[in-house]
């Protein structure tokens, strides 16, 4: 074997046909990847582009132009008639050079749990899983699907701002201000539209609603007040006021919004509300209440703090103005987070409020995070000034109107007399109560175990914690797939009121043979859950190798290795499971797999997803 095929095999590039990257990108990021890690050395010559493709392949044309940019990127450097080769180090430490002398074992864990005080840990009762998008039936409120988010409109924008003139103007450093094409486009195009008329310097952009309130506690929520919060409240904000030493009291939520006496409410220093669409029941504050809030709010000089929760979903026919936009509205600031449907490509929102507050807000963002970025910015004020903003609004919101009534619909049909819906014009979520003997913990579990994601709410309580609540949102779900949520909903609600109709036992019957467990598992992904309630996904190659990950963050990661053997499943995991072999009988129900010991329980069950075939390119 001559130099060329040699090296052309050490270089490891592996082909994933099914990568949405081209392979021109593939092997242009493994050769850089090669070069850090110090597999392909300075002065090294790669191989020919015909042996190169051979080895992997592909034809010759994509490593030529692979090549080619690796050159003009200067990783590599042509010599005439001699080939290319790795661009010597001019500067800097050579990483292949460099001996690694980190801790060769993973770190003792106990020191960092004794070192972290408890009392500072946030305790989130639920997280949405990474892989949400995976399960059949994601009856939640929060994420947007693929299908929501306007690709055109973007990439336009995007374009826009990415000229040599735009990026002359965003680059140069601004100190601590926003972009002023944002600030302008928000002051004419988006507060508005809830009735605030604001000055720049009234103004400040942040990475979401969630900063805004961090921003607003550290400023104003001083020891020895007493704040109102509504009940149920976003569980983040409570995390919030925790760490301050404050009197705390909370109000009720009915089908109008914050439940209130104006004697109770008036020893408040501070308000936090969300009147527009209650977060995370959805109801509306009435009139009758708003007016009674801004006149408190003047005569007692109560700040109101205005959590215009979603927004975005009611702007057709929108309720009412904020807070802020109404007469007597001097006391309010007003928080919010934009583009939502966005948030893949941005996370942006806004705070309005005084003059001086926002000054102060402005300092002390500097201090933790500085503004968001501003090309990320300059892009938003693209979307706004083009007119993209407002269409995709109501794109979104036409969509979720049509998915709302095929819940509705689909919860008439499937559980009527069994349940109660909290009234709500609008929004994308449904706040439901099931009769007294639900457990809605239970219910989610069972759920899930059908492939459908739902909502507990137990977390969103301080107190007087209802335990047969739970929340259906369909911000994540196509409208064709409600109906059958719903269905397997309602069977999980069964389940969970009559435990007994659940009980799985094995039924040989039912379980796949060698042949057909291969081709179930072979490529699939699998989502379940661990015994602590983490998420965890599973990828089995073809191949046999098992890769898995659990975590809200897909922290925890293992690899090991799968087969079939005669009419068992069998996995072994490199750390899980303590490294042990486990051998299943496998139960394939739909979208259900479970495994069951050899004595015949249930040991385990996850949702199975297929991988799709890959889309050619001509039909993208």
């Amino acid at each position: 074997m001559n130099a060329d095929h040699t090296l052309a095999a050490t270089l490891k590039i592996a082909i994933d046909r099914r990568s949405p990257l081209s392979l021109q990108d593939q092997i242009r990021r493994k050769i850089i990847d090669d070069i850090a890690l110090g597999i392909l050395l300075s002065g090294q010559r790669l191989p020919s582009s015909r042996k190169l493709s051979q080895a992997l392949k592909v034809s010759r044309i994509t490593v030529v132009m692979a090549y080619e940019r690796l050159v003009a990127d200067g990783h590599l450097i042509s010599r005439d008639r001699s080939g290319l080769f790795v661009r010597e180090k001019t500067g800097g430490r050579d990483l292949g050079a460099i001996q690694v002398t980190g801790p060769a074992q993973r770190a003792d864990h106990a020191l960092w749990r004794t070192r972290l005080a408890a009392s500072n840990l946030p305790k989130l009762s639920s997280a949405l899983p990474p892989d949400w998008d995976q399960y059949p039936y994601p009856l939640i409120e929060g994420p947007f699907d693929r299908s929501l988010f306007p690709v055109a409109e973007w990439r336009e924008a995007s374009r826009k701002a990415l000229s040599v003139p735009e990026i002359n103007i965003w680059t140069r450093h601004a100190g601590d201000s926003d972009d002023p094409m944002l600030i302008e486009e928000l002051r004419r195009k988006v507060l508005p539209l809830k009735g605030i008329s604001a000055q720049s310097d009234e103004i400040l952009v942040t990475t979401g609603t969630q900063q805004a309130l961090s921003l607003i506690c550290d400023l104003l929520v001083q020891d020895g007040m007493t704040v109102a919060l509504e009940n149920p409240c976003h569980p983040e904000l409570r995390l919030l006021l925790q760490k301050k030493r404050i009197r705390t009291d909370y109000f009720n939520i009915d089908d109008q919004g914050m439940v209130f006496e104006a004697s109770q409410l008036s020893r408040a220093d501070m308000v936090f509300v969300s009147p527009g669409r209650q977060r995370p029941t959805g109801a509306s504050l009435s009139d009758e209440r708003r007016q009674a809030l801004l006149d408190i709010s003047a005569r007692q000089d109560t700040i109101v703090i205005e959590d215009d929760c979603q927004w975005e979903t009611s702007q057709a026919q929108p309720a009412s103005l904020a807070l802020r936009g109404t007469a007597g509205g001097q006391n309010v600031i007003y928080t919010a987070t934009l583009a939502q449907p966005l948030a893949p490509a941005i996370r942006l929102g806004v705070l309005v409020g005084p003059a001086p507050v926002i000054r102060a807000a402005r300092a002390l963002r500097r201090i933790t995070a500085r503004h968001p970025a501003m090309s990320i910015q300059r892009t938003f004020a693209h979307m706004l000034a083009m007119g993209h903003y407002a269409a995709v609004l109501r794109r979104v919101e036409e969509t979720f109107a049509a998915r709302m009534v095929a819940l509705r619909e689909a919860l008439n049909f499937y559980l009527p007399n069994k349940i109660t819906i909290l009234p709500s014009r609008f929004g994308a979520a449904a706040w439901i109560t099931g009769p007294k003997a639900l457990d809605a913990r239970q219910l989610g579990k069972r759920a899930e175990a059908r492939g459908v994601l739902i909502e507990p709410v137990q977390g969103y309580y301080a107190k007087s914690v209802p335990h047969n609540v739970f929340r259906l949102g369909v911000t994540g779900i196509a409208q064709n797939r409600i109906r059958e949520a719903v269905c397997e909903v309602a069977a999980a609600f069964r389940e969970t009121l009559d435990p007994a109709t659940s009980a799985r036992r094995f039924d040989q019957s039912r379980a796949l043979k060698g042949a057909a467990i291969k081709r179930a598992c072979a490529g699939a992904t699998l989502l379940c859950k661990t015994v602590y309630g983490d998420p965890c996904t599973i990828a089995l190659d073809r191949n046999g190798e098992m890769h898995g990950r659990a975590g809200f963050a897909n922290e925890d990661r293992d690899t090991g290795r799968w087969w079939v053997e005669g009419d068992f499943w069998c996995r072994q995991w490199s750390d899980w499971s303590y490294g042990e072999i486990g051998r299943f009988k496998v139960v394939l129900s739909g979208d259900r797999i479970e495994w069951f010991h050899e004595d015949g329980h249930l040991v385990d069950w996850a949702i199975l997803v297929r991988r799709p075939k890959k889309v050619k390119r001509s039909q993208i």
